[in-house]
């Protein structure tokens, strides 16, 4: 598994930022605490961890907001630690979109371009451009902000960052206050500009499903310190530790143990299991996510077997959660709609995973 302070292998991509040890420090606190980490040029890197954990602060620091306490933060080789924000090449969408209530639409996106003394003309055909991109219309030029809609009002703040032209996009939960259909719209249309314009986004959310739709690459918060740092795909289906597994998504997490011989318990079920990736270690926990327990016919379908029987059903649209009781445990499984659960006349159901679709994690 890639450390966080693993560069990543991105094609054809420089390193633009190489944070070395940051640390930030409130009253004794460390609300940052020794981060390593490195982000390449044209990257989407998405922050994901939960309250307190450090996200803002961190974001913070990128934009020149607050100084580490230790620390450096490296742009193409050179120290921008004391770098004051307008000094660097960085741009914040924050949460409250922060957009001047008094002025249109047009005037919101052309400030960067009056602050850098652009004539009328051209800061008007600037921020046509820009609602273009964004897919405003270009008769809101003349709106007030504040009677464009919620999605409106987050697309003006995107056309305004863009006016800075800046090299990194620094994102502060941007969607956070956004309704559900509206930020699922959002969420593809902002990979859509990531990908046109070339540039660097920093993103930071509370939100699984944000993360593995836009990311390039997700590091995972916890007090302060990033845990760990991958593909969607390695922090979903290879989690460092419980804390990232159950953080990234509905999970099995169960705490098996090792009798000296061989044989793996879980605590709570019958039997004995196959456990692998396990390191030598004599117990920890074994992290399966839903999609990979399935109903089956035989026992010899799986490496790990158990008989169990539903206990609840719910439709997530696309597919089915069911919650399985087993023992003196609940396994959470969900299979695609219109697959069948293979019922037995008692109610049981057998049910199962292999051993390479689990994962071992010590703590």
């Amino acid at each position: 598994m890639q450390s966080a302070a693993t560069a990543p292998a991105k094609s054809q991509s420089r390193l633009l930022l190489d944070l070395v040890a940051v640390r930030k420090t409130f009253e004794g606190f460390n609300a940052v605490d020794t981060v390593n980490l490195q982000v390449l040029e044209n990257e989407f890197f998405t922050i994901v961890g939960p309250s307190g954990s450090g996200k803002t602060t961190l974001l913070r620091m990128l934009a020149g907001m607050d100084r580490p306490s230790e620390g450096d933060i490296v742009l193409r080789g050179a120290s921008i630690s004391s770098l004051p924000p307008n000094k660097r090449p960085t741009c914040m969408v924050f949460q409250s979109l922060a957009l001047f209530p008094h002025k249109t639409v047009g005037q919101n996106i052309e400030f960067p371009l009056k602050m850098r003394k652009a004539s009328p003309a051209d800061r008007r055909e600037r921020a046509l451009e820009l609602m273009a991109m964004v897919r405003l219309p270009e008769s809101y030029y003349g709106k007030n902000v504040m009677k464009c809609s919620g999605g409106e009002r987050q697309r003006v703040a995107l056309a305004r960052a863009f006016a800075y032209d800046p090299e990194i996009l620094l994102f502060d939960e941007p969607l956070s206050a956004i309704d559900y259909k509206l930020r699922k719209t959002l969420e593809k249309e902002l990979k859509d500009l990531h990908r046109q314009s070339g540039k660097t986004f920093i993103y930071i959310t509370h939100s699984l499903e944000e993360a593995m739709v836009m990311s390039d690459r997700i590091g995972v918060m916890r007090a302060g310190k990033l845990v760990q740092v991958g593909t969607p795909e390695q922090i979903y289906t290879r989690p460092v530790d419980r804390f990232v597994a159950e953080f990234m998504g509905e999970t099995n997490v169960m705490p098996v143990r090792n009798d000296s011989r061989g044989a793996w318990t879980v605590e709570g079920l019958p039997g004995k299991f196959q456990v692998t990736g396990n390191g030598g270690a004599l117990d920890g926990h074994i992290v399966v996510r839903p999609e990979f327990v399935r109903f089956l016919s035989d026992a010899a379908e799986t490496d790990n077997v158990l008989a169990g029987s539903i206990c609840n059903e719910y439709s997530l649209g696309s597919r089915i959660q069911y919650q399985v009781q087993v023992g003196s445990r609940v396994i959470l499984m969900e299979q695609p709609r219109g697959a069948l659960a293979q019922v037995g006349a008692d109610g049981h159901v057998l049910l199962g995973w292999n051993a390479a679709d689990a994962v071992f994690v010590a703590e």
